[in-house]
């Protein structure tokens, strides 16, 4: 299986002097391609520190970080940046959609960025918005969506560049339970059907039990890392 994601002994502190946040204390993790994986945590465990470390928004104060075989510590700005958009895709919980964008727009845009001819853009974007339930609702604009269906145009936005990675940070945090579980069918599917390797930070029990994978952070330590049986556990 090819490494997708390789961190070795990667630590994060914030602040300075007297007042140190260790928010990774030495994370040792690999992550394969097709991987359904979650990240859970009580806050301030370093979930999210670990996805935007991951995802180059980030730089580790030691220790190195591998994504699709390439160390972004050696990567500057501008190749840091076309990393992030050739190779990762990122769905956050508040949806971070370009209000003045439709569905369409916003879905395109990193295909956009990429160069992508017009007629391979509009083929890919209404082809994913149509995977993810929202056909005929392209020209809607954010504020015409509701919660779910904003978290599904960046689920599109994200898997419709066709990214080594999707990164999700708390991606069910701000919808409903029915609306939660029809995303987590949806991320599931493209993950099993199109081979989409997820990465997730969550505190939602029913993501933890979703995954195929499960790593508990405590205080910026992996204290465990394998199948979610251990949640049924009384």
């Amino acid at each position: 299986m090819d490494k997708i994601v390789e961190l070795t002994g990667v630590k994060k502190d914030y602040g300075q002097a007297e007042v140190v946040v260790h928010a990774l204390r030495g994370i040792d993790l690999q992550l394969g391609a097709g991987e359904f994986t979650a990240v859970a945590g009580p806050s301030g465990s370093g979930k999210s520190t670990l996805l935007n470390i991951i995802g180059g928004l980030d730089r580790p104060s030691s220790g190195s970080v591998a994504v699709a075989g390439q160390d972004i510590g050696d990567l500057g700005r501008g190749a840091l940046s076309r990393l992030r958009l050739e190779r990762i895709g990122f769905v956050f919980q508040s949806y971070n959609l370009l209000p003045v964008l439709t569905a369409y727009e916003n879905a395109e845009y990193v295909l956009l960025l990429r160069g992508v001819p017009a007629a391979e853009r509009r083929r890919r974007v209404m082809a994913m918005l149509q995977e993810v339930g929202l056909a005929g609702m392209e020209n809607r604009f954010p504020r015409e969506l509701s919660g779910g269906q904003q978290q599904r145009v960046a689920i599109a936005r994200a898997i419709v560049a066709e990214p080594a990675l999707v990164l999700a940070d708390e991606p069910t945090a701000n919808v409903d339970s029915e609306t939660a579980e029809a995303l987590l069918d949806l991320m599931d599917k493209l993950n099993r059907e199109r081979g989409v390797t997820f990465l997730f930070s969550t505190h939602d029990r029913r993501v933890m039990r979703r995954a195929r994978r499960l790593i508990q952070l405590v205080d910026g330590r992996i204290e465990r890392d394998g199948p979610p049986d251990w949640l049924e556990e009384k």
